[in-house]
């Protein structure tokens, strides 16, 4: 896999990064001046991050897995020691599939109804491979996501979900906070 250099980086401009942030070559990156990054973060090969019409804000120590894209036109907000696992999509906007407006970005606004939303995973938040989230939800701090989950509404805090839609199955364990401690402590 071969990543963009410090230089490379600031050419693509970014709204902001921090250090040691690998982006794969073959990431796709569309208006780039709306995403910010942290530090130590890793997005992979074919992600696409998405900024128009809105902002991508990443924490650190984040991964973004291959094959999984983020529309931030309604915005996101991944914060720290979170990650998506391949092939995830979060949707921070989408059109009105009802059939009462028109849909699809080549058709004037004024026959669309676009829903927007902020969509934020709070720290420690996983989400599994082939999940998908929708606009305006917020999953809680330390929760986790399973594979091929749909997730259309707020999560709580510390608990592992699955399904579609996605529903808590149980509470997942915060052994992990001393882990990021001791990081945080250099341990």
């Amino acid at each position: 896999m071969s990543f963009y250099s410090k230089i490379e980086l600031e050419e693509l401009g970014l709204k902001e990064f921090g250090e040691n942030v690998q982006i794969s070559k073959k990431a796709s990156i569309y208006n780039a001046e709306n995403i910010s990054i942290g530090s130590n973060v890793r997005i992979d090969d074919f992600c696409l991050l998405s900024g128009s019409g809105g902002s991508i804000s990443l924490g650190s120590y984040i991964h973004v897995a291959a094959y999984s894209a983020i529309y931030g036109g309604g915005g996101v907000v991944l914060k720290d020691f979170s990650g998506l696992a391949s092939r995830c999509v979060i949707y921070s906007t989408s059109d009105d599939y009802s059939g009462a407006c028109l849909t699809n970005p080549t058709v004037p606004d004024k026959y669309l109804n676009i829903q927007r939303g902020i969509v934020i995973l709070n720290k420690h938040v996983l989400i599994g491979t082939n999940s998908t989230i929708f606009p305006g939800v917020e999953i809680g701090e330390g929760s986790a996501v399973g594979a091929h989950s749909l997730v259309t509404k707020k999560l709580e805090e510390w608990g592992i979900y699955f399904g579609s839609p996605a529903r808590k199955l149980k509470n997942r364990k915060k052994d992990l906070l001393e882990m990021e401690n001791a990081l945080y402590q250099g341990s």
